[in-house]
């Protein structure tokens, strides 16, 4: 038996266990700089084996909420030093998830005011599930719907590579034990990999090699600058958010990279599951799970609705290496000790996922009733 609490190796890193916090938006940062505050939330998390943060944009052009710290300055990695020491203090170990939204954005959000890129000028379709988090008219937070995008011009696309680059290196520079590519749920990298999106006629569009063209660049530029032990990617295989539609040879498409992405040799491949459009509640199922740890020998992670059972029984069967959990992590700090002792996990407070102060961010006590 895999025991899910047991220390593990990851491509070189000692995490105390199997558990992964996983990347989750709190929008907590009004001038996009990592603080104190963002140091305490992630500090009192970190018993999980592998922390991965809230999606750290690359390039102001990148950003889809108010209130996220970006990894592009050196400002913002000073202040994510803050956040890695505070977490290594603790004996944790904490990855950089490195994020473009692409055409998840609004005109607000951009430097220029401008309509925000992706792979193509296809606009996300209106629905009350796909939004940016923005500053309203009226000075509140509040969702709005994406500004139609414009194509990226083919120099963009090899200037935007070296971008993900810089920021995988300022997070080594800020003491991150490796980085993330988000490479899922309707972003940038799935608005490339999506054919009913990327309508290009560059090498970045049409063939499904070209369709994996830029994701695979953007893992080559990192694993140079970096190393591949320090390069995790993000892909929902089945996601379909974001008016992200199904196409023909999307399973096809995911094993392909995946297979790319064990020739490279980087530390893990992070699938997410969020369940299917018609409420089934996962579209990663065991034969899928299966196909992947074909693919892909180093290690794999899993979240979406995780459980301490379904987490040990995917362990088990050798189907995935770590377990994430997300929204469980926000009310419980102590999660890991809560799902090893089996102790009843509290609910958080949905009010309180984006912006705001303390309040649903680190004052959820631990089982004891004690302060995180």
């Amino acid at each position: 038996m895999t025991e899910l609490f047991a220390p593990y190796d990851l491509a070189g890193t000692t995490l105390a266990n199997r558990i992964v916090m996983a990347p989750m938006t709190r929008s907590r940062n009004p001038d996009l700089i990592a603080n104190a505050l963002t140091a305490q939330y992630y500090a009192q998390r970190a018993s999980a084996g592998l922390i991965v943060t809230e999606g750290t944009p690359v390039t102001p052009a990148g950003q889809g909420y108010i209130g996220v710290p970006g990894i592009w300055s050196a400002q913002q990695t000073a202040g994510w030093q803050l956040v890695t020491d505070a977490v290594h203090a603790k004996g944790g170990r904490i990855f950089a998830q490195i994020w473009h939204v692409g055409r998840m954005s609004h005109s607000s959000l951009q430097p220029d005011g401008g309509a925000p890129v992706s792979a193509s000028a296809v606009p996300v379709a209106e629905s009350p599930y796909s939004f940016a988090f923005i500053t309203l008219p009226d000075g509140t937070p509040g969702r709005a719907p994406p500004t139609p995008p414009r194509a990226m011009q083919t120099d963009e696309v090899a200037q935007l590579v070296q971008t993900f680059a810089d920021a995988g290196a300022n997070a080594v520079a800020a003491g991150f034990d490796g980085v993330e590519i988000h490479a899922a749920n309707g972003y940038l990298f799935e608005q490339f990999l999506n054919p009913n999106v990327n309508q290009r006629q560059d090498q970045y569009g049409g063939s499904r090699d070209n369709r994996l063209r830029f994701t695979l660049e953007v893992v080559d530029a990192l694993v140079a600058r970096i190393g591949a032990d320090k390069v995790g990617i993000r892909l929902a295989p089945n996601g379909f958010v974001f008016d992200m539609q199904p196409y023909p040879d999307n399973r096809e498409t995911y094993l392909q990279l995946a297979r790319e992405l064990d020739a490279r040799g980087i530390a893990y491949l992070h699938l997410s599951d969020n369940g299917t459009g018609d409420g089934q509640p996962h579209a990663i199922d065991q034969a899928l799970l299966a196909d992947f740890r074909a693919a892909f020998r180093p290690s794999i992670i899993l979240a979406g609705k995780m459980t301490k059972a379904r987490a040990q029984a995917l362990l088990d069967a050798g189907l995935i290496d770590l377990a994430a959990f997300g929204q469980p992590f926000i009310s419980n700090p102590d999660l890991v000790a809560r799902l090893r002792d089996d102790l009843p996990l509290a609910e958080p407070d949905r009010n309180t996922y984006y912006g705001g102060d303390t309040h649903g961010y680190t004052d959820y006590p631990t089982a004891d009733g004690s302060p995180a």
